[in-house]
């Protein structure tokens, strides 16, 4: 019965279907967010919820009854059931806002789709150099904001007034959003020769210390295929080994039926 079970819940359709569900229940919860259509088929929409709820958590107890212990080995089993349990939560009270959050199944996407899970198994491995990054990038942030506020503090209290101002505007200059007609050109007309600093800060930050995060994500990700291409080298030599192997055996077989009967036949002869 466990094998039928594990056979079904590993086949290519079984998790297709797990995909569909997820795609349509992303489609209601979103229509589920506007009034006119709650009002017309408010009702349809929560029971295809209610459903598809209930098919992931009959997945995850079919899962459970299959690997068991081994169920807890896999992160992203664990990373479904979290999903799951969270969207099962009573969202009443309190608790509304969990509602919320049932949008996170459209997350089981990660666990399914395995191209996806190659985008995160990047990340994720990218995230100790990542975390060398945002050292550096709150270092930069710290010198500039200081200097901002001891220069252009008193002149301009709402941008540069204290560290967390500063601060606050050195981001949005980062991000290039109107960092130039909204904050710089205002500074500069006080300042004359203020477009120096700010144009040092972004060099420092958008045109270097972020390109850095560009780097190492790119480069943990081609890590992460290599790796993958090393496994799928070693697998396929495993099995070329194993055919060879039992092509030899066969071979072998072959080699003493042929001298048995060899000798049969040399001795009816006789």
């Amino acid at each position: 019965m466990l094998e039928r079970i594990k056979s079904l819940i590993e086949s290519r359709s079984f998790e297709s279907i797990i995909l569909v569900l997820i795609v349509i229940n992303a489609i209601t919860l979103g229509l589920e967010t506007n009034p006119n259509v709650m009002q017309k088929f408010g009702s349809l929409l929560i029971g295809l919820d209610r459903l598809i709820l209930a098919v992931f958590v009959l997945e995850l107890v079919l899962r459970l009854m299959v690997y068991r212990f081994n169920f807890w080995r896999d992160p992203w089993r664990i990373f479904d059931f979290i999903i799951v349990a969270i969207a099962i939560m009573p969202a009443t009270g309190n608790l509304s806002v969990l509602r919320a959050l049932r949008i996170l199944r459209v997350l089981r996407l990660i666990s399914i789709v395995p191209s996806l899970r190659k985008v995160v198994g990047g990340l994720v491995a990218a995230l100790p150099g990542m975390g060398s990054i945002t050292v550096l990038l709150c270092l930069v942030f710290y010198i500039f904001s200081v200097m901002s506020t001891s220069m252009y503090g008193e002149s301009f209290p709402d941008w540069f007034g204290s560290i967390g101002n500063s601060a606050y505007s050195l981001f949005q200059i980062m991000t290039l959003e109107s960092w130039s007609m909204g904050i710089v050109r205002p500074v500069m007309e006080e300042f004359p020769f203020a477009w120096i600093f700010f144009i040092v800060f972004i060099l420092c930050t958008s045109f270097t210390v972020l390109n850095l995060f560009i780097g190492i994500i790119v480069s943990a990700m081609q890590a992460e295929h290599e790796d993958e291409a090393t496994a799928e080298r070693d697998a396929l030599r495993r099995d070329q080994l194993e055919i060879l192997n039992e092509v030899r055996s066969l071979r072998r077989e072959l080699e003493e039926k042929t001298s048995q009967i060899e000798a049969m036949q040399g001795q009816h002869s006789k």
